[in-house]
């Protein structure tokens, strides 16, 4: 997970290195790629659709979890050409909130007071950070629209992360994610056909790009997530996502000189505080229900 969440950082700095490019055009080859990449891995312990099926597994799931990364990656790509570094990457982890009362009701949860707390916390610097926007003047085209973009983003990521949460329980890691990366492929290449008309002339810089959001923030990112969801639970580990926001803020500075203004330095502070009261005790119960 740790080395997972470094990719994290690094995604949006890759992403603001090819604004050229359209949003669906790089989601559409860092998924593609990543399907190339894991498909020699994949073919020697690869299951038919039957086999998935006797196993328990939902193709139509497993492809409904593809179309959400899909839309998930375009929407949160699209967000980095209109906002800040910082408040693209917070506000697309926003999704604690929503996931905490997803699993409470979804799948009965209930979690120590500490977790609660270091969730809000965390939440709490994620918005404080997002609202800082508008300080950074005309440097960037509509922040409104890209943090409605970002935030979009995480709703469907909430989606996606809850299908994974109950799929990883029985399918094995390669065949889940060869799968979702295939169908959040087959998702944006159809967006790119729609929204440019064909498929545009790419720079080989463009491509280099794809294939480093490829192997860093997909395989090995999200990779790293849809190992960990089958063990641990998504809430806390979406929390863990929220330092994304504060690694990209921090190379952003140091690559693009976008420096945060005090508020933003604070409120990173208050994400990673959050994240580490959300790791303080980790122990989750299951609410029995009540016998009749």
């Amino acid at each position: 997970m740790f080395i997972g969440l470094s990719t994290f950082g690094a995604a949006p700095i890759l992403v603001r290195y090819a604004t050229d490019v359209q949003p669906m055009v790089l989601a559409a080859m860092r998924t593609l790629f990543a399907v190339i990449i894991l498909l020699p891995f994949w073919l020697p312990k690869k299951k038919s659709v039957r086999e998935l099926k006797s196993a328990g597994i939902s193709t139509f799931m497993m492809m409904l979890a593809g179309f959400s990364l899909g839309l998930h990656f375009t929407f949160w790509v699209a967000s980095l050409h209109y906002t800040s570094v910082a408040s693209a990457s917070v506000l697309v982890t926003i999704h604690p909130v929503m996931l905490i009362v997803a699993e409470r009701f979804v799948f009965k949860k209930k979690f120590s007071g500490i977790i609660w707390f270091g969730v809000f916390i965390a939440c709490l610097g994620s918005v404080m950070l997002g609202l800082t926007d508008h300080a950074g003047g005309e440097e960037f085209e509509n922040p409104l629209l890209g943090n409605i973009l970002a935030f979009s983003a995480a709703v469907i990521f909430v989606l996606y992360f809850m299908i994974g949460r109950k799929l990883r329980q029985k399918a094995e890691w390669i065949d889940y994610v060869f799968h979702v990366y295939l169908h959040a492929a087959i998702t944006c290449i159809i967006l790119t056909f729609i929204w440019v008309g064909g498929w545009p002339y790419l720079s080989m810089s463009a491509i280099l790009i794809g294939i480093a959001l490829a192997v860093g923030p997909t395989i090995i990112g999200h990779g790293s997530m849809n190992y960990a969801v089958k063990f641990i639970s998504p809430t806390i580990l979406s929390t863990l996502v929220l330092s994304e926001g504060v690694l990209a803020a921090i190379a952003a500075y140091f690559i693009f000189n976008e420096l945060p203004p005090a508020l933003s330095i604070l409120a990173m502070a208050v994400i990673i505080t959050g994240v580490g009261l959300s790791w303080i005790k980790r122990k989750e119960r299951v609410v029995k229900p009540k016998s009749v």
